[in-house]
């Protein structure tokens, strides 16, 4: 099977806690050690785009994140996103329709150990080698089309809508 390619743009998932600051940043991504730790074997690579929080992606974050997608050779395609926003950049990257576009992040960051990442991120990369072309959304242990899912803030969990 064709490597996967992995895509991070920031969001909980690769958040740190700073001490100094009492505050939370976007660090350097965990992905790849969380596919390492779980004893991948399928070939995948890990590409940086962004460090950022969704809720400060711009209009020009979503067209670099869709332009980097639509210039990869990969058919499968990961991106770990912040939660806020993902519907948007998931909307942003419907009109690409060759290839299987899996988001996924985490409500609380890798780094802690009671975490959804690990399992979010497990989950998307299965997700992405069984799918058939299109953008989809893997949370809480569902996939959804992309067009056809919210965040329930109140819950903080991903519906159908």
């Amino acid at each position: 099977m064709e490597p996967i390619l992995v895509i991070t743009t920031g969001g909980t998932i690769d958040k740190v806690y700073f001490d100094a600051k009492s505050d939370f940043e976007v660090g350097e991504s965990v992905v790849a050690e969380l596919l390492q730790q779980a004893n991948v074997d399928q070939l995948f690579e890990v590409l940086g785009v962004l460090r950022k929080d969704s809720l400060e992606l711009t209009d020009e974050d979503r067209k670099l994140i869709r332009e980097t997608t639509a210039a990869r050779p990969e058919k499968r395609i990961v991106v770990t996103h912040g939660t806020d926003t993902m519907t948007e950049t998931a909307k942003s990257l419907s009109v690409l329709q060759s290839k299987t576009i899996v988001l996924t992040g985490s409500l609380a960051p890798a780094r802690f150990a009671r975490s959804d990442a690990t399992f979010n991120v497990g989950m998307a990369f299965a997700a992405v080698q069984t799918l058939a072309a299109g953008v989809y959304i893997v949370m809480n242990g569902q996939v959804f089309a992309a067009d056809r899912v919210r965040k329930d803030r109140a819950n903080n969990t991903f519906v159908r809508c």
